[in-house]
């Protein structure tokens, strides 16, 4: 069973045109293969106030966009655009390069309303950095959804209860946004030659750890037991599950992946092995050839 070994406390930064997120303290450095993990609000904006990204440049890795309330538009400089809407994710591998925006969308800037949702980044491996750009958008209509025993789950990426995400990932990848009942109890299989970890956003949960008592070898006796709040970002151990039980109304991000055991060498929406490599990425940009080689 896997246990919390280090919770790593939030803070609060301001991204893009100005848009308030609640970001764990030194990510990057924490839990390969993710970066990032941006919970982007809850905010209400009046109207004419809501704010995004305006166009930037990426390469190297991907960007995972789901959103919980509000409205969204994105366009990028290969003609691609959409909008995200409540439950829907976009999974963007800028791989060697793309140049993007993401807005909130005209009619929900002119009425205003509350924006809230998450973006997290994805390292990719050496092997896949320069691969050619993709996108994958899931409406919330089709992200398979559980709901049993006082526990509703999405499955963006990986598995859970027995349903299975259709996104495709270079590397394995669980992605689960779970709501749970106050003493409802969740047992998540993660494998176990992946990191994994649980963000929190709402409520609190506990993480149950389950000894197996040596005078019985097949009975299991309850361990420590590990508290996790709002806010908080929870490292967990190696091992093949993990067994949450919620002491309140709880909401929260189970995440797991590879180590990749390979250098990174990130300068803003760049992310790559080495400094030749980010003087290169930089270079693309600055003479127009960034997403032009895609």
């Amino acid at each position: 069973m896997r246990s919390v070994v280090e919770i790593v406390p939030t803070h609060i930064v301001r991204e893009g045109g100005g848009f308030k997120v609640r970001r764990p303290f030194r990510m990057g450095r924490v839990l390969s293969p993710f970066l990032l993990i941006d919970e982007m609000g809850p905010v209400d904006y009046g109207p004419g106030e809501a704010v995004g990204a305006p166009w930037h440049p990426h390469r190297g890795f991907e960007t995972v966009t789901y959103l919980l309330e509000g409205r969204m538009r994105h366009e990028d400089s290969e003609g691609n655009s959409g909008e995200l809407n409540p439950g829907d994710v976009q999974w963007m591998t800028a791989g060697r390069g793309i140049i993007h925006c993401e807005e909130p969308h005209e009619e929900f800037l002119r009425s205003g309303g509350k924006t809230h949702g998450f973006q997290i980044w994805v390292n990719l491996p050496a092997a896949n950095k320069m691969m050619k750009p993709r996108y994958q958008e899931v409406p919330a209509s089709e992200s398979p959804v559980i709901e049993q025993d006082g526990v509703w789950a999405r499955v963006i990426a990986g598995e859970c209860l027995g349903k299975s995400s259709n996104i495709d990932t270079k590397i394995p990848i669980t992605l689960i946004h779970v709501k749970m009942e106050e003493g409802a109890r969740l047992l998540q299989q993660i494998e176990s030659n992946l990191n994994a970890m649980i963000y929190v956003f709402g409520g609190g949960i506990l993480i149950e750890n389950k000894i197996r008592v040596k005078t019985q070898p097949q009975a299991f006796g309850l361990g420590a037991k590990q508290n996790i709040q709002d806010g908080e970002l929870a490292i967990l151990s190696d091992g093949g599950e993990i067994a949450i039980k919620s002491n309140s109304n709880s909401e929260f991000l189970i995440l797991a992946g590879p180590e990749l055991n390979e250098p990174i060498e990130r300068y803003g929406p760049f992310v790559m092995n080495t400094r030749e490599e980010i003087h290169q990425a930089f270079l693309d940009y600055q003479n127009g050839t960034l997403a032009s080689q895609a």
